[in-house]
C-alpha cells in the first residue's frame, strides 16, 4: 500500500493557527510604530516651524500666529506650499500645525505651538503635541506622557 503524499487537514490547521498567532502578536507592533512615525514628521514640522518663528522674532520682536504669511511661507519637499490660512499641515498630512499665544501671556512674548492629528494618525493615544517658545513640550492624550510622545 503506498501513501498519499500531501498534508493532512490537522497539519494544515496547525499552520493556520501559528500564523494567525504571529499576525496577532505582529499587527499592533506595526500599528505602533506607524503611529511613531507620524509622530516623528509632526515633531519635525514642528521643530522647522518654531526655527522660522525664532527668526521672525529675531527681525520683528513678536512671533506670529499666522503661519501662511509674514514670511512664514512653508513647502514640502517637492516645493509645494504647505501652509493652509492659519495651519501649517505636516508633509504626510498627519497633523495641522497651528499658532497661539502661550497662555497668560502674549504672542509678543511667547510663542505655542500644537500639532493636531488628522486622518489615520487621530488614533494616537498621544493627542494633540505641543512646543513652546521656551522649549517646553507637552501632549494632550489621556494617559500619556512627554517621555513617551516626543
Amino acid at each position: 500500500m503506498t501513501r498519499a503524499k500531501g498534508f493532512t487537514l490537522v497539519e494544515l490547521l496547525i499552520v493556520v493557527a501559528i500564523i494567525g498567532i504571529i499576525a496577532a502578536i505582529a499587527y499592533p507592533s506595526y500599528q505602533s510604530y506607524v503611529m511613531r512615525t507620524g509622530r516623528g514628521d509632526g515633531q519635525a514640522t514642528m521643530m522647522q516651524i518654531m526655527q522660522a518663528q525664532e527668526r521672525f522674532y529675531s527681525q520683528n520682536q513678536t512671533y506670529t500666529n499666522n503661519l501662511g504669511t509674514n514670511g512664514l511661507a512653508f513647502r514640502d519637499s517637492s516645493g509645494n506650499a504647505i501652509a493652509q490660512g492659519a495651519a501649517v499641515i505636516s508633509e504626510s498630512r498627519r497633523y495641522s500645525i497651528n499658532a497661539g499665544a502661550c497662555a497668560g501671556t502674549t504672542i509678543a512674548r511667547c510663542v505655542i505651538l500644537t500639532a493636531q492629528p488628522q486622518g489615520g494618525q487621530a488614533a494616537d493615544s498621544c493627542g494633540n503635541l505641543t512646543l513652546d517658545s521656551r522649549g517646553v513640550k507637552g501632549v494632550s492624550g489621556a494617559g500619556a506622557t512627554v517621555a513617551n510622545c516626543w
